[in-house]
């Protein structure tokens, strides 16, 4: 498959000699991507996009190095620990708000404090671990743990935000929403529904920060439908920046003069998750394991992973990156590519006239197409519900998904308590339910002990895969399209710092 690259090129009113300008002399790094994120405050939405706007706007108490992966100060000048449960930060003494308030220790301990308690948080297990946050003076705050929890920094860096007190209980979380207000290197000086985002360069950041003082002074996001208007906004010289386009385009892209592709590593799996729980319906036959396991054996995800995602992609039997610690293939059951098995495992569940479901997706559409097919071939009759990210998100926040087709970045964690306690720990994702599995993934993160936890991860990775539970299906790879007169370095952490980018 090759993408409708040249339809797109036509609806463009492009030639390929036709150069698309980028706005270097306006100094705007136009950015589009088509995810609308339904709320810019990272905690309310769970889109990768908002990770990446919240770390331009944003700034947590420490910084994770995109290149080591150490975990160095950010708004925090130093740190210790106190106990096993107890982190201790120092503050810097010259941070501002981007509405000049001073950061002090209040501004930690309430953010902290209101997220834990915050029933509106998109994905709570990202702070579960946390008892609370308590001011000890102006420069210095104590985060206590509710548990030995050894992710706790990479955590911290990842996906804790900031918010100035004083101003936030002044206007409200709505409008806050609104009118945001961070410390990070970018300010938010636009928030156009969910169509369009800009930003402006801080001039009141701190000079000692790690992120550094960002080379480009403005930002603008534009949020579209659809893949195809990605692209021609790219091709028609109306953005400097998309990514995520298809693998299928990117030979094509690479070849336009004044575009540069590139395609970078990322710690993202795609999965296959399954209403094993009955969420959707005691009669889905979904509950029962062999058909699962029909499922399991009827998609060829080493071809999905070598044609559709292309990069160096390759098929995964265990539920989590590779490179994530507890993340055990060799506990994990291999299921190869066996239409014929999945036929049999249909017959023996009662099903050997196949069945109607629901596939839900915010995935390109030949993803979903191709696993359609497979399921197809073995008698399953999968109807594809198409959906932007975050109306899928609430779906399956609310258990109406019968089977999706998805992808899970693990905020950049490299450790399994990014991925396992979200899908299998009776949280809002979880289409599993097991009460035996969930105490397998808690004990994995309720322990510094290196082999404990090791040991109660791969008997989850068993569990999972024995029962059929959650199918992974391959790494993902990124693709990037930008021009030619941007600098721009891409990180396996799947998290674009447009604050390090700049002009040629």
């Amino acid at each position: 498959m090759r993408g409708n690259l040249g339809g797109v090129l036509l609806a463009a009113g492009l030639m390929v000699s036709v150069p698309a300008m980028a706005q270097k002399s306006a100094d705007t790094l136009r950015i589009t991507w088509r995810d609308a994120i339904p709320d810019v405050l990272p905690y309310y939405n769970q889109l990768r996009t908002g990770i990446v706007l919240g770390h331009q706007a944003w700034d947590s108490l420490v910084y994770r190095d995109p290149e080591t992966f150490q975990v160095r100060p950010l708004l925090a000048e130093s740190y210790k620990w106190a106990d096993e449960t107890t982190l201790e930060f120092v503050l810097r003494k010259n941070v501002t708000f981007h509405n000049g308030d001073k950061l002090t220790a209040d501004d930690v301990a309430y953010t902290i404090n209101t997220i834990l308690s915050d029933k509106q948080v998109s994905t709570p297990s990202n702070y579960s671990y946390i008892d609370h946050a308590t001011r000890i003076d102006d420069t210095h705050v104590r985060v206590e743990l509710k548990r030995v929890f050894p992710a706790a920094l990479d955590y911290l860096a990842m996906t804790l935000y900031v918010m100035p007190k004083a101003y936030r209980e002044k206007v409200g979380p709505l409008e806050y929403s609104r009118n945001p207000i961070g410390s990070g290197p970018y300010k938010i000086t636009k928030v156009n529904g969910a169509t369009q985002i800009d930003l402006e360069r801080y001039d009141g950041y701190f000079a000692d920060s790690p992120k550094g003082k960002p080379p480009i002074s403005k930002l603008v996001i534009h949020q579209v439908p659809d893949s195809a208007t990605e692209m021609a906004e790219l091709l028609g010289g109306r953005a400097d920046w998309i990514w995520k386009f298809s693998p299928d385009q990117f030979d094509a892209v690479a070849q336009m003069p004044t575009i540069q592709a590139v395609r970078g590593d990322s710690m993202r799996i795609e999965f296959l998750g399954m209403d094993a729980a009955g969420r959707t319906g005691a009669d889905n036959p979904l509950t029962k394991e062999k058909v699962r396991e029909a499922i399991f054996y009827a998609i060829d995800r080493a071809t999905m992973a070598k044609q559709l995602m292309q990069g160096g992609s390759r098929p995964l039997d265990a539920p989590c990156y590779p490179t994530q610690f507890g993340c055990d293939a060799a506990a994990a059951v291999h299921y190869p590519y066996d239409p014929a098995k999945a036929k049999q495992l249909l017959a023996d569940a009662g099903y050997q006239n196949g069945f109607d479901t629901e596939l839900v997706t915010p995935d390109l559409p030949q993803w979903a197409g191709a696993v359609q097919g497979y399921l197809m071939a073995v008698g399953i009759n999968a109807r594809v519900s198409a959906l932007q990210a975050g109306a899928w998100v609430q779906r399956s926040l609310a258990g109406q998904n019968p089977i999706e087709l998805s992808n899970w970045g693990s905020y950049s964690v490299n450790d399994v308590s990014a991925i396992l306690p979200n899908f299998f720990t009776f949280t809002p994702g979880d289409y599993v339910r097991d009460p035996d599995l969930k105490k397998l993934v808690e004990a994995g993160g309720a322990t510094v002990d290196a082999d404990q936890r090791r040991k109660a991860y791969s008997a989850a990775i068993k569990l999972i895969t024995e029962k059929a539970y959650w199918l992974p299906m391959f790494t993902h790879t990124v693709t990037y399209g930008f021009s030619k007169q941007l600098n721009f370095k891409s990180y396996p952490d799947e998290l674009p710092r447009f604050f390090l980018s700049s002009w040629k």
